[in-house]
């Protein structure tokens, strides 16, 4: 038989449930996210608090044989949910905040685990978390830099420009092309130009300036804008 939960057992298991909120949250704050520090102590605390209530309510009303300590962790988990798709904002076709999202529905876990005194798999799932957003977070920027999609519009003064060149410059910068459209004879009397539009993914890495600076050595490119694609 389960020992009862006493009022030692539960501060002490509120506590760790705030500490645990506490580090991935600082991690998150860190990185300047929308839901920081006390956002994760708040649904971490709740959480091992609702966890306790779980335990506590067929404990204390024994006579109820329908007593089930899983139904309020279930809606914890359906609930979470919520403030998850709060953290997730979108820019032009980008969406940011997944991992900040990932993050609020793990720290709840480790909330109900603390709070039903699972304190090693919460213990070693904070590390995990840790292991996650730190480091590995290292290696997926590294190894896969993020990407933003846009649209890239050049025009040349002249109706004929050499876009062999310029496409190759794009993927000299670790630049993908997603497509590419043409528009000559634009201008008006004799002196006719012609516009480039490729759409493109560039890496988050990317010096825009550079970039600018070897596009105009593609042949008499007279304007670059680069514009959100959405």
């Amino acid at each position: 038989m389960m020992s009862r939960l006493t009022e030692l057992d539960m501060i002490i298991r509120l506590g760790l449930g705030f500490l645990a909120g506490a580090i991935i949250g600082f991690e998150r704050s860190s990185r300047h996210q929308v839901a920081g520090l006390r956002t994760h102590v708040l649904i971490a605390t709740g959480a091992t608090l609702l966890m306790l209530l779980s335990i506590w309510l067929p404990q204390e009303f024994s006579a109820m044989k329908n007593g089930d300590p899983g139904r309020i962790a279930a809606q914890v988990v359906s609930g979470i949910g919520f403030l998850g798709a709060g953290a997730m904002i979108r820019l032009g076709n980008n969406i940011k905040g997944l991992t900040t999202a990932a993050s609020l529905w793990l720290i709840a876990a480790i909330g109900l685990a603390i709070g039903a005194g699972m304190f090693l798999a919460a213990a070693v799932a904070v590390g995990i978390t840790l292991i996650t957003l730190i480091i590995l977070g290292v290696f997926e920027r590294r190894l896969f830099p993020s990407e933003r999609n846009k649209l890239l519009e050049l025009s040349y003064s002249s109706s004929n420009p050499d876009t062999q060149k310029t496409i190759g410059i794009l993927e000299s910068f670790g630049i993908r092309i997603l497509s590419v459209d043409m528009d000559e004879g634009i201008g008006k009397g004799k002196k006719k130009g012609a516009r480039l539009r490729i759409f493109v993914g560039i890496p988050g890495t990317t010096d825009i300036a550079k970039l600018a600076k070897a596009l105009k050595t593609s042949g008499k490119v007279e304007r670059i804008e680069m514009k959100e694609k959405y």
